[in-house]
């Protein structure tokens, strides 16, 4: 099940980012700064009484953009399409905001969320040389063009 993340599920999800994102995890802090902010919604997904993953986007009021903040799983989740579903729960919040466009960073040697993004439709626009520090890795952003992007329910967005 997804469900909006609240300040309660802070210690579930940095278990995962710190598991996750080794090198470069996101604080506490800021974790619960985007938590707390108006101008994004966090969603933890929950397996087994327990939290598995967690997703963010930020979308400012009435802005045509947004971007996704944030996206990971618990290792034993992985594989079985949580990835996606978490994924499509931010496109469905974005395109609700009336966002017209997503953007995305994924780190360079993350084939795997790559090829999940560009099944949804995004695509590349450019390289952030050396953007995940300290591995010196680069970051490809990535946009989707909401008006054409279609949920799993084969719906026009």
């Amino acid at each position: 099940m997804i469900r909006t993340a609240g300040p309660g599920d802070l210690d579930a999800i940095m278990a995962i980012e710190t598991a996750s994102f080794p090198s470069d995890a996101w604080s506490a802090d800021m974790m619960r700064a985007e938590l707390a902010s108006d101008h994004g919604r966090y969603v933890v997904l929950e397996d087994g009484g327990g939290i598995v993953g967690y997703a963010g986007l930020r979308h400012l009021a009435g802005g045509r953009d947004a971007d996704v903040q944030t996206i990971a799983l618990d290792e034993a989740a992985r594989g079985r399409g949580q990835g996606r579903a978490l994924l499509r729960e931010l496109l469905r919040t974005a395109r609700d905001r009336r966002a017209r466009e997503v953007f995305l960073e994924v780190r360079a040697d993350n084939p795997v969320a790559t090829r999940l993004y560009e099944s949804e439709g995004f695509a590349e626009l450019g390289r952030r040389p050396r953007y995940y520090q300290p591995d010196d890795v680069d970051a490809v952003v990535m946009r989707l063009d909401l008006t054409t992007w279609r949920d799993e329910a084969g719906a026009d967005a």
